[in-house]
């Protein structure tokens, strides 16, 4: 799942930057589960992962919400690591910690 090549990554988080079968609606797809939290069933890359989408609806405002599927991490030694917006939540919420305190209280992003 690692991948710690030098390409840039880019979610999508504006509606004109997601695919047409992620637009679908999950009713149209004949889905029990919201697609987002399906994992699939073959290994994919970071790249595929960073794809995909988990919300991709309007908020009470109005405006479009877009939530990727897969948060992409990247650590200080360079390694790529795609973690799952349900089942990693406890790493996710772990990074966005330590990327905010440094060993002395600092508050610092990578």
């Amino acid at each position: 799942m690692n991948d710690s090549s030098d390409k840039s990554l880019h979610q999508p988080v504006r509606p004109m930057n997601i695919s047409a079968e992620a637009k679908q609606d999950v009713n149209e797809r004949g889905l029990t589960a919201n697609p987002g939290d399906r994992i699939a069933d073959e290994p994919q890359s970071i790249e595929e992962k960073a794809k995909q989408i988990a919300v991709n609806a309007p908020d009470i405002t109005g405006d479009q919400i877009i939530v990727p599927t897969y948060f992409i991490v990247e650590y200080p030694d360079g390694e790529k690591k795609a973690l799952h917006h349900v089942k990693d939540a406890q790493e996710i919420s772990d990074v966005i910690r330590q990327a905010r305190v440094d060993e002395n209280g600092n508050r610092v992003w990578w």
